[in-house]
């Protein structure tokens, strides 16, 4: 389902699945991610679902995701403040990463076309985040909006990942849940 009108990047709460029509084959980021075969067809094959909570503490915007794929139950979370401050995270599937995530106007964003266009609202705030591998040579870089697709407006993530010379694109669409 569509997002609807009340879900904003201020108000994300909620469950959102992987739209897998609408969303880019993340293979080869998984693969760079140091993924191995058998955990990345376990994700192609697997419904990905984000159950997301947000909330303010201390005048900042937190957002704590649980994300599970199923069947098979692997699972990893992300908890994000929104200050873009660094802070060091053990994730299930990546390892040992630190990361810092932000409001951010487009404008603001560095250096690839790719995070800053196909928005809904070119104007406002969106989120960012950016993560880098402790141990893999890697970085991602995500902006977080919402994007219309066929006439449906959606929860959208562009993400960029680094490795070396090396570097993939995705795009990750999210169906709402109630």
């Amino acid at each position: 389902m569509a997002a609807p009108p009340e879900k904003t990047l201020k108000n994300l709460a909620g469950k959102w699945v992987m739209n897998k029509t609408l969303s880019d084959d993340t293979d080869r980021i998984l693969q760079m991610q140091g993924v191995g075969w058998f955990l990345r067809r376990a994700i192609a094959l697997a419904t990905v679902t984000l159950t997301i909570t947000e909330y303010i503490k201390d005048d900042l915007t937190h957002i704590d995701i649980s994300q599970v794929a199923s069947p098979g139950g692997i699972t990893s979370t992300e908890n994000r403040t929104l200050d873009w401050e660094y802070r060091d995270h053990s994730d299930r599937i990546f390892g040992e990463v630190k990361g810092k995530s932000r409001w951010v106007k487009l404008s603001e964003v560095d250096d690839d076309e790719f995070l800053k266009t196909g928005w809904d609202d070119l104007e406002g705030e969106h989120i960012q985040g950016y993560v880098e591998s402790k141990g893999g040579g890697w970085t991602a870089d995500q902006v977080w909006g919402f994007e219309v697709i066929d006439g449906k407006r959606y929860y959208v993530r562009h993400v960029v990942v680094r490795k070396g010379d090396d570097w993939k694109l995705a795009r990750l669409v999210y169906d709402y849940q109630n």
